[in-house]
């Protein structure tokens, strides 16, 4: 009797997407998963900013329990929401290749092409630290208001305000067709650590169901999502921490970008670097390494004051 696999996911549009193409994928190779939506904590608190919660994983510990008490069998997570460290008896099964990994502008109403380039003082709709001190950081005249929830909830919260526009990770409106059509791409606004990849989690003893996930992972998306990540976790980075990364693969060679930015966007420290692939392995802990004597330090003191 074939097996059927529990694929754990959030509950929201966006989640039950990213699961049901993860399923999808695995019935190509003959094997049978069935979904089982779990609320996490982060979508049970749609109010208080994520980076005022001062916790890791918030969106992905309810599905880690779920994984550990063995009431699903793999999980499927934005990666950029996972923290850098994975609770003990869960390991990486496959990270498939990835979508658009930047930020883009989702305006209330049409606005003019010169918006970013002719701005006026605006109201911008955002809950990302990240975002919102870069934003800051470019557009200091501006104001941020905060705003949670799903993206189907933040689209809502968009039209029903005053707000100029909201900023979304473009993959997630891309992925269940919300991107409108007036969007403006913010390609200077550097994403989250691995943002535009999935991550599939098993338990690291189930053998068989990690050979079978195996086949969705792409090592490129794979090796600079990690890279991403390692920068942000030598910069002791999570949700309250803004930093900014991406890394991508050109002519066999790794571009990497990386930053890191005062919470009232008033400081930035930034570094790119162009390396071989032979010798990109430790690119992200080296970067953030000189990041840090390049002015970082100073501003992570200020965050953590603060």
């Amino acid at each position: 009797m074939s097996i059927t696999y529990r694929i754990g996911t959030r509950d929201s549009q966006l989640a039950l997407w990213q699961a049901t193409r993860i399923q999808h994928l695995l019935k190509k190779s003959g094997i049978n998963t069935v979904l089982v939506p779990v609320k996490s904590e982060g979508d049970l608190d749609l109010t208080t900013p994520l980076y005022a919660m001062g916790v890791q994983g918030i969106f992905t510990r309810s599905l880690d329990q779920a994984l550990l008490n063995n009431q699903i069998d793999l999980a499927v997570h934005s990666m950029k929401d996972v923290p850098v460290q994975l609770p003990k008896g869960i390991v990486e099964a496959a990270v498939p290749e990835r979508d658009n990994p930047y930020d883009l502008l989702a305006p209330r109403q049409q606005l003019e092409n010169t918006f970013l380039e002719d701005h006026r003082p605006a109201l911008i709709g955002s809950s990302s630290l990240r975002r919102r001190s870069q934003w800051l950081h470019r557009f200091p005249q501006d104001s941020i208001a905060p705003i949670r929830g799903n993206v189907n909830t933040r689209l809502k919260k968009l039209a029903e305000s005053n707000w100029s526009g909201a900023i979304f990770a473009a993959a997630g409106l891309e992925r269940i067709g919300l991107r409108p059509q007036n969007a403006i791409e913010l390609s200077w606004m550097l994403p989250a650590p691995a943002q535009g990849a999935l991550l599939v989690v098993c338990r690291e003893n189930d053998e068989p169901l990690l050979s079978s996930c195996a086949k969705l992972h792409d090592e490129r998306t794979a090796f600079c999502a990690h890279i991403e990540r390692d920068f942000l976790s030598a910069l002791m980075g999570g949700c309250s921490t803004p930093v900014g990364a991406l890394a991508e693969i050109e002519n066999e060679e790794l571009l990497f970008q990386g930053n890191l930015t005062s919470t009232d966007g008033k400081k930035q420290v930034t570094i790119e670097k162009r390396i071989s692939l032979e010798l990109a392995a430790s690119l992200g802990t080296s970067a953030a390494r000189e990041l840090l004597e390049e002015g970082g330090m100073a501003i992570l003191k200020e965050i953590k004051h603060a």
